[in-house]
């Protein structure tokens, strides 16, 4: 079953730590990474820039507007999407995960986005 664990960090993060900081955390989610492959449980994982742009589409006009967006206090700094057999499974795994020590790391089954009426 898919599920889809999302790093959320701290926006300053990443713009404030020291490099050789940031480099032995890259180093420690990507033997994260590397582990999760040798398990057959990665299915594709990567980091994610602040370099963001929002669209919406609203009674026929898009929306363009281009980040950083100032109001963000988080950001979505990455994710893995994983097979695994249960929620319990995907959640020990995103306990194994370095970033737990810096940032959330919150779990989501990937289904649909609509649930049908009773």
């Amino acid at each position: 079953m898919p599920y889809m664990l999302l790093v959320i960090e701290d926006a300053e993060q990443r713009r404030t730590r020291p490099r050789d900081v940031g480099r032995a955390a890259y180093e420690r989610m990507q033997r994260f990474t590397d582990d999760l492959g040798r398990r057959g449980l990665l299915r594709a994982a990567d980091a994610l820039t602040t370099d963001a742009v929002r669209v919406t589409a609203r009674g026929g006009k898009r929306a363009v507007v281009d980040g950083p967006f100032a109001e963000s206090k988080e950001l979505v700094g990455g994710y893995f999407l994983l097979d695994c057999a249960t929620r319990d499974d995907a959640v020990a795994i995103a306990a194994e995960c370095p970033a737990t020590a810096w940032a959330t790391v919150e779990v989501r089954q990937v289904g649909t986005c609509w649930e049908a009426a009773g």
